[in-house]
């Protein structure tokens, strides 16, 4: 870590460094105005004779090449001609960078050197130029026009009057230099969170202020609070938030329950984890006359609790999403009502927004119904309870009057299940399969990943392993909230067989990206699957098929996260471009408002259709939907952040254990293997492989050793011991166990 404050003008013998970046700097302050050499010696603090002359020759070989235009004699001004452009900076754990712009079809590099404090995720202004071999693309960062961040969690080291947070992201170059009045009370060691307040010019490091300690690394409570705040996601609710919550009028009045549809006598209940504490949908039942359904999916009328331009509603704005960490969940919305006025808690009236639908035998939609409700919830189900009646019971079977025992896994007790719930299950399961049969048939995908969960003890830490899959009572589930998003969203866009250009919130999904696409088929194709690309169709019915052939196998982990890597982000917006991945043509978020922000507008904008208003200006929505989809990428890389975190500190515990493992992926520095049994990923380094000397090779997406020619490649089976576990970065690092 670098101790001293360093000068921007390092020298090398007498070369002023930087010189042609500083230039630019100066004339892009006003690209308008011109400055002698003089004005910019003085803008660079270039004071002697030495530096001014090799100014004067800097700006006549810009001159020259024509990025800089002499004006009038000695009086230079920037080329507006320059390929300048505005993007976004990546950067790399190595401390480089690429630049992201609609400009370029490609990322570009930009050197360490050339960033010009530019950080992570900043939108800023470069110049883009060819190589000497004219090929090859580099950028040059001129203007930072906003920070995506300034608040950075890392660890303190301290020297006597000063110190330094080294940054816990390695998207982060530069430690922050922190002076003795700016420590705030934390010690040597501490994790902390600072603000960057300061860069100036003639210092390699952001000056900054230490806003909050955390605790002491590897503290599971520190580390968790460093995850949160890493992704700039609050852990706590300031107290005017939750006193504004806590003086909300719970009371269901007879004057509200008569502007709405009272399906209080209605059949409903609802299904959800086991440990669930949020009930935000429900599903109601009833047969017709006809031989038909009427299905209700009935959602927490959030929206007549939240209303606009109140200090709970710009909290749940700026939050826009739940957090759910592995031990924990961080809500949108305070307890007061995630979990209680706004939770279809059984036995208990509740205000609703519903999706009512008569659906005939073949699941085909007769009729719809949206608008608000009041509901009763008559039973609360957990998924293994639901999927034991799907497991247990048919339909023809005599099941009047029917008592489940209930595994004592799951409740420690025996009740009574209302008997006509457990038909409403079983019919509803069969209407499920034939919606979702339909919904595969016209090319939606289906990723049914294994979630990996941990059993924790109470101190939060993780003594076991298992894998949750989706069953038949999930997707039950599943389809019926599918069905009521996709409905919303067509009710509102699509009329008389014409979009209506109406503004609404959306949820959409593009179609994969081509080139990753190309690089998917390279790796699968090692394991003798393929995928075809030549329409629309094609694709999509091969990656299905590729996902069904490798369900269950080994490669089965990695092929299916390299395939989501292939898909674009779904994203909310105001445009509507359908949603790939599902196969609708309108789709949108209606179901989860207590911890979705998008649900929220969504209800609000469908009332004020029902109410016949008119379409409102679509630019704040827009702005609307595109915070809170950078809210849930935050969100869920806090996620998978808790999740490593908790594998590392799972691995602590089995270093002495030899485990089987799949490559999982091939770099120059070493292979990644994912443990069979946990899906815990760790690296096992070139260096540490002792029987040879090992070279990757790129082509083959393996390591090869140089004397045997033993190929260790992308999906092989390894055995492997854990050689090194690191809270603090989130790593684990393997020793191969060779044969």
């Amino acid at each position: 870590m670098t101790k001293k404050k360093k000068g921007i003008f390092k020298k090398k013998g007498n070369v002023v460094k930087d010189l042609t970046r500083n230039i630019f700097k100066v004339l892009n302050e006003d690209s308008e105005k011109f400055y002698n050499y003089k004005q910019i010696a003085a803008k660079l603090k270039i004071s002697d004779t030495d530096g001014k002359t090799q100014l004067l020759k800097k700006l006549a070989e810009l001159t020259a090449t024509k990025k800089v235009n002499e004006i009038d004699r000695g009086k230079f001004q920037i080329n507006k001609d320059r390929k300048y452009s505005v993007g976004t900076l990546d950067i790399t754990s190595n401390g480089n960078g690429y630049f992201i712009t609609d400009d370029y079809e490609d990322d570009i590099f930009i050197p360490n050197i050339n960033l010009g404090k530019g950080l992570h995720q900043d939108t800023v202004k470069a110049y883009v130029y060819s190589k000497r071999s004219g090929k090859k693309l580099e950028a040059d960062v001129v203007e930072i026009l906003e920070r995506a961040k300034t608040e950075f969690v890392g660890v303190l080291q301290m020297n006597k009057n000063f110190g330094f947070v080294v940054p816990d992201s390695n998207k982060m170059y530069a430690d922050i230099f922190v002076s003795q009045n700016n420590i705030n009370g934390a010690k040597d060691g501490d994790k902390v969170q600072a603000t960057i307040v300061d860069w100036p010019e003639n210092s390699k490091n952001p000056f900054g202020k230490i806003t909050t300690v955390l605790g002491r690394p590897g503290d599971h409570n520190t580390e968790m609070h460093s995850i949160l705040l890493e992704y700039d996601l609050p852990y706590e609710f300031e107290p005017e938030v939750e006193k504004e919550a806590e003086s909300l009028s719970i009371e269901i009045t007879k004057a509200e329950i008569a502007k709405r549809r009272d399906m209080r006598k209605d059949l409903t209940f609802t299904i959800d984890p086991k440990d669930a504490k949020d009930f935000d949908d429900a599903l109601s039942f009833t047969k017709l006359e006809n031989g038909n359904y009427e299905i209700g999916i009935h959602i927490a009328d959030v929206s007549h609790y939240l209303e606009p331009k109140t200090i709970l509603d710009d909290e749940a704005y700026k939050r826009a999403t739940s957090v759910y960490l592995v031990d924990r969940v961080v809500p949108m919305l305070p307890e007061m009502l995630s979990n209680g006025v706004c939770s279809l808690r059984p036995n208990e009236e509740k205000l609703t927004f519903s999706a009512v639908f008569e659906i005939n035998q073949k699941a085909q939609i007769v009729s719809e119904w949206f608008g608000r409700t009041v509901t009763y919830s008559d039973q609360r189900f957990a998924y293994e309870e639901a999927q034991s009646i799907i497991e247990n019971c048919k339909l023809s079977d005599d099941i009047l009057p029917y008592t489940m025992p209930v595994d004592i896994s799951i409740i420690d007790k025996e009740y009574t299940i209302i008997p006509e719930i457990v038909e409403a299950t079983l019919k509803m399961d069969e209407l499920a399969k034939i919606l979702r049969k339909k919904r595969m048939k016209e090319g939606a995908i289906s990723f049914d990943r294994v979630e990996v969960k941990f059993n924790l003890d109470e101190n939060a830490n993780p003594v076991g392993v298992y894998f949750k899959e989706s069953q038949d009572a999930n997707k039950l589930i599943e389809e019926f909230m599918l069905l009521a998003n996709r409905k919303v969203a067509e009710f509102i866009g699509f009329s008389k067989g014409k979009a209506t250009n109406k503004t609404f919130i959306y949820r959409v999904h593009d179609e994969p990206d081509i080139e990753k696409l190309a690089s998917l088929q390279n790796i699968i194709s090692k394991f003798g699957y393929k995928i075809n690309t030549d329409t629309k169709e094609s694709t999509s019915d091969s990656l299905i098929k590729l996902l069904s052939d490798v369900h269950g196998k080994a490669e089965s982990n990695m092929i299916e996260t390299l395939t989501i890597r292939t898909m674009s982000k779904a994203v909310y917006t105001t445009q509507n471009i359908g949603h790939y991945g599902l196969a609708f043509g309108y789709y949108s978020h209606f179901t989860s408002p207590i911890r979705r922000y998008p649900d929220v507008m969504t209800h609000r904008l469908l009332q004020h259709y029902l109410d016949g208003g008119d379409s409102p200006k679509a630019d704040k929505y827009e702005e609307k939907c595109k915070h809170s989809s950078k809210r849930e990428e935050l969100a869920s890389k806090a996620e998978r952040d808790s999740i490593k975190y908790m594998q590392v500190k799972y691995m602590q515990d089995h270093k002495d254990e030899i485990f089987d493992g799949v490559i999982t992926g091939v770099t120059e520095w070493g292979i990644y293997v994912e443990i069979s049994s946990n899906k815990c990923e760790g690296m096992v380094r070139i260096r540490d492989i002792k029987s040879d000397y090992y070279i990757f090779d790129e082509k083959q997406y393996a390591i090869v050793g140089q004397s045997t020619k033993h190929i260790y490649q992308l999906g092989n089976a390894v055995k492997i011991r854990v050689k090194n576990t690191d809270l603090e970065r989130k790593h684990l690092d393997f020793n191969l166990i060779e044969e």
